[in-house]
């Protein structure tokens, strides 16, 4: 990403190949997930936190599911107004179809006011456009006969194949904090990613979320990742002793054991300053052997 936050000097070298290597490597020492960031444009006054470097999330999704056999791949986040869901329906089924059931999504409104002006897409419509767009995006996956009338997105007397390989569609899952977020999450999702929410605050907004009718009451993941910082809505760095890169062994299981207390379900360990590729996959490697057995 070129975030200054969080990337190292060696990494703006990473070629595509090199990260067809680290994905491979990441299946074979036994991770569960590769994420994704996407933007489409970063305008010059976000340079500074934000970096100029992103994907489109499922281009680069199919990629990494292609260098692989196993491991799933998900986004971090898939900005989901920008994107016709038509289309994006069908680039995610795509990629799930191609690589044998191994892709997610976790779909965000997106923040950057700018990016949508330079999209033509109105940013204050952001939240009902996307609600819109992911009960178009379901229809899509899992009706024979799929037909939709909003006021984004119409069809009908329509039909739309490969449907996902997994059933009864491929994960979707929410990222956001807000109160509307958390309601999106409960209805359309099997996963939450919050981005600005402290620790100490997830109990409660998990509560919230499985507290909407419309939760199902299937089994559903939270994300958060031991980070450097806290980089969320215009990339804003807030330092946290309690997550630095560098920790000790005994510090990081710690500090995950509580993240699961609070009910995070899967989470990740920032990579101390390494010199390349070699040390980066020496550490991801430590990090299985050394952490994960010790880790709820």
């Amino acid at each position: 990403m070129r975030l200054k936050a969080l990337t190292q000097p060696w990494e703006y070298d990473v070629t595509g190949a090199d990260q067809a290597v680290m994905a491979r490597r990441a299946e074979e020492l036994g991770y569960n997930t590769i994420g994704i960031p996407e933007h489409f444009v970063v305008p010059n006054t976000h340079l500074e936190l934000s970096g100029p470097h992103y994907f489109h999330s499922t281009v680069a999704q199919a990629f990494v599911a292609g260098a692989t056999r196993r491991i799933q791949v998900n986004s971090c986040v898939t900005l989901l107004p920008l994107q016709h869901p038509i289309i994006l329906a069908k680039a995610l089924s795509t990629a799930d179809w191609m690589s044998g059931g191994r892709i997610g999504v976790t779909f965000g409104i997106g923040w950057d006011e700018e990016e949508f002006k330079l999209l033509g897409v109105p940013f204050h419509e952001r939240g009902r456009m996307a609600d819109e767009y992911l009960a178009a995006i379901i229809e899509l996956w899992t009706s024979d006969s799929p037909s939709f009338d909003g006021k984004y997105v119409c069809f009908e007397n329509v039909a739309f194949e490969p449907k996902p390989l997994q059933q009864p569609h491929l994960p979707i899952w929410i990222g956001g904090d807000a109160p509307a977020a958390l309601r999106r999450a409960a209805r359309f999702a099997s996963g939450w990613f919050p981005f600005l929410t402290q620790p100490d605050e997830i109990p409660a907004k998990i509560d919230y979320i499985k507290s909407q009718p419309t939760y199902t009451g299937e089994p559903f993941e939270v994300i958060y990742g031991l980070g450097t910082s806290l980089v969320g809505e215009r990339h804003v760095v807030v330092d946290d002793p309690t997550q630095q890169s560098g920790m000790t062994a005994p510090e990081i299981i710690d500090r995950l054991s509580w993240f699961a207390e609070l009910g995070v379900t899967m989470t990740s360990v920032p990579i101390p300053p390494v010199r390349g590729v070699d040390e980066y996959l020496d550490y991801a490697q430590w990090v299985i052997e050394e952490i994960k057995p010790k880790v709820p």
